[in-house]
């Protein structure tokens, strides 16, 4: 239990980010109020805020850990609730780099919920908790300081309803989980901290996303399917089960190659992939609504750790911090990373001292902005600093994909990196370094790809 440490803290945000320091900031003050600008419904709807609450959204088994711990009994409701589960890797028809998965058991049990059902269950979870208030339709105008402008005091809010007039909300802490629109970056200008620091990868990434009535023709016993975009054919898709017998179809381009969201161009989309299963599953399928499409420009980065000067009881996180590629999955997982981050600073029993905690949140998104990042300046067109290292390890990814075709050990092992349970140098352990060399010994250039019928690979464990 965390010692009391304040009175408020107000969190900026009623996103993932924002409800996961709701949750671990309730421990340590007696009062929370999270605001958001958003109408947030009572229902697992979409919301506007949240243009890619629509798409494929998936909690992966590190950031599913995270959440457990932090709500007990969480995938036991979720299942409860009709979500559906799978195994990471045995449920779902992986290609990556043009190369089709075994699908041997891996142990990764997730839960596979849509996005506005999965922030419904967590908002309504962070509700029920002692001293914890959630305001929607309410603006934060700006933040409010000391008069020597080196401690944060509070938020200036408007409620956007008839006749509302400015307000200040006092607070002994403010977190900005507003997300990649953070204003942060401006209200530390104005008051003469500098802004952080930006990197940015442009991806031109483009989502289509239609919603079916499952179950998912052709799909069998399988319960997802992941077909990656690569340097010769930047195009990918995924197939998603959902809660309320349905199932989403995401198509992906890189580089400005965006999916139509018309049916016949969402169809001959899905029929150019690597692999015919989303085109057949879709083919067939019953839609319940019309194809949506979403737009990500660049993968954005904000170095608050290095700045010199930060002021007293302020901090940022969530997409603010750091907002991701969507096709690695990576956002809410790393939100709970930077959540628990959070719950071990207010551990200490004093106020999170800023530089300390962007200084370790720094090091919880280092392993997952390398591997997005390196896996995005394997495009040759996207534009960013390639280092000798990162070119190696792009050329042994490949090959590691190559020879995961007929080894499930390394199927394994890659998911569980991709899933953030493992560190990526497990990948290059003396073991798996062997594994890779040894399938592209035996099998030299050779490319795993299903039938027309999309039958399961069977492949066994050659040692």
């Amino acid at each position: 239990m965390t010692t009391q440490i304040g009175h408020r803290a107000v969190v900026l945000g009623a996103g993932m980010a924002g409800l996961l320091a709701a949750r671990v900031l309730s421990e340590a003050y007696s009062q929370v109020i999270v605001v958001d600008h958003d109408h947030l419904p009572g229902a697992a709807e979409p919301r506007r805020c949240v243009p890619q609450g629509r798409h494929t959204h998936v909690l992966i088994e590190r950031g599913q850990q995270i959440l457990e711990e932090l709500f007990p009994s969480f995938t036991d409701d979720l299942v409860g609730l009709g979500v559906p589960t799978l195994d990471n890797l045995r449920d779902v028809r992986w290609c990556l780099s043009g190369h089709r998965f075994p699908q041997p058991e891996s142990g990764m049990t997730v839960v596979s919920a849509s996005r506005p059902f999965l922030e419904g269950y967590v908002r309504a979870r962070v509700s029920e908790l002692a001293g914890v208030t959630i305001v929607d339709r309410c603006d934060a105008a700006g933040i409010t300081t000391t008069p020597d402008r080196l401690r944060v005091t509070g938020v200036r809010v408007l409620r956007r309803a008839d006749g509302s007039t400015e307000e200040i909300l006092d607070a002994d802490l403010v977190v900005d989980a507003t997300g990649r629109g953070s204003r942060a970056p401006m209200w530390l200008a104005d008051l003469g901290f500098g802004r952080p620091d930006e990197e940015k990868v442009h991806v031109g990434l483009g989502y289509a996303t239609r919603i079916y009535r499952a179950p998912a023709p052709g799909l069998g016993d399988d319960r997802g399917i992941v077909i990656g975009p690569t340097p010769d054919s930047p195009r990918g898709g995924a197939l998603q089960l959902l809660e309320g017998h349905r199932f989403l179809v995401t198509l992906m381009g890189m580089l400005g190659d965006y999916p139509p969201t018309d049916p016949d161009g969402f169809l001959d989309f899905a029929t150019s992939l690597r692999i015919p299963d989303l085109a057949e599953v879709i083919r067939d399928a019953e839609p319940l609504a019309q194809a949506r499409s979403f737009r990500f420009p660049a993968s954005v980065r904000r170095r608050y750790e290095r700045l010199s000067r930060f002021p007293a009881g302020f901090l940022v996180t969530g997409d603010g911090l750091c907002n991701f590629n969507p096709i690695y999955a990576q956002g809410m997982t790393v939100a709970a990373l930077e959540a628990r981050t959070l719950h071990r600073h207010l551990q200490r029993g004093t106020e999170p001292h800023a530089r300390c905690f962007f200084r370790d949140v720094a090091k919880v998104i280092d392993v997952p902005w390398a591997m997005s990042v390196g896996g995005d300046l394997a495009f040759p067109e996207v534009m960013g600093h390639r280092s000798p290292k990162m070119r190696i390890g792009n050329a042994y990814i490949r090959r590691l994909h190559e020879a995961a075709v007929h080894d499930p050990v390394l199927a394994t092992a890659f998911i569980r990196v991709a899933a953030l349970v493992d560190r990526p140098e497990r990948l290059m352990s003396p073991g798996t370094l062997l594994r890779v060399l040894r399938q592209n010994v035996w099998h030299p250039g050779r490319t795993a790809h299903p039938d027309a019928a999309g039958e399961r690979i069977q492949v066994t464990d050659q040692c």
